[in-house]
């Protein structure tokens, strides 16, 4: 080989690694282009997603803060209907005391006019037994008299007691408890069992109520 030949050769294994190196730089270019572009789209997806993030945390949070705002009026809302409706069962209450009170007291004063009447309604057929009383001691006569003015007396006394429905236990038959006091019993073949021989005291009634049981002696 001449050395023209040489040198051509030398020129063209030369070009050929200049060109080789020119593209193993721009390939190493190329891949640190892509990396910075790959990186920064990482970068730009993360700030995205943490901005993202913030402006979802932020709506949750003022989301909830907008339910608890209004859980908060709901509850006030209640707490005051509550307390109006305990105050209106209050003044219920102190009224319904007062009225029950003001009743008592009227009740009371009833009652105590009733049994006043009834005092006085009693008092009224009583009082001219004691006047008839009155008169016959002052009257002078014989005891004869004396003794006619009692009777009457008597008869007017029971004449006021039956004006007052009080009537006189009758005693004239068997012995009933629930009328009837035994005071005595006694074996005497002249009366059946259980039969009233002898009245200690008389005793009266008022329709079914018993005043004052009879007093009496029971045979055999």
């Amino acid at each position: 080989m001449t050395n023209k030949g040489k040198w051509e050769g030398d020129n063209i294994n030369k070009g050929e690694r200049e060109e080789e190196d020119l593209t193993a730089e721009d390939t190493a270019k190329n891949k640190d282009m892509d990396s910075e572009t790959i990186t920064e789209a990482e970068v730009s997806e993360d700030k995205e997603f943490e901005g993202l993030k913030e402006e979802d945390i932020n709506s949750d949070q003022d989301q909830g803060f907008k339910e608890l705002k209004e859980e908060n009026l709901k509850l006030k809302d209640e707490l005051t209907r509550t307390s109006n409706e305990l105050e209106a069962l209050k003044e219920r209450l102190l009224r319904t005391t007062a009225e029950y009170d003001n009743f008592r007291k009227r009740t009371a004063k009833e009652k105590e006019g009733i049994y006043t009447d009834a005092c006085i309604d009693v008092l009224k057929n009583i009082l001219p037994v004691a006047d008839n009383l009155e008169r016959a001691l002052a009257a002078d006569g014989s005891l004869e008299d004396m003794k006619k003015g009692v009777e009457m007396t008597l008869r007017q006394f029971k004449d006021s007691l039956e004006k007052l429905g009080v009537t006189e236990i009758p005693t004239d038959g068997e012995f009933d408890p629930n009328l009837h006091d035994a005071m005595m019993h006694v074996e005497d073949e002249n009366y059946g069992k259980n039969v009233i021989t002898e009245v200690f005291q008389k005793g009266y009634k008022r329709g079914d109520k018993v005043i004052r049981y009879s007093m009496v002696k029971v045979a055999n």
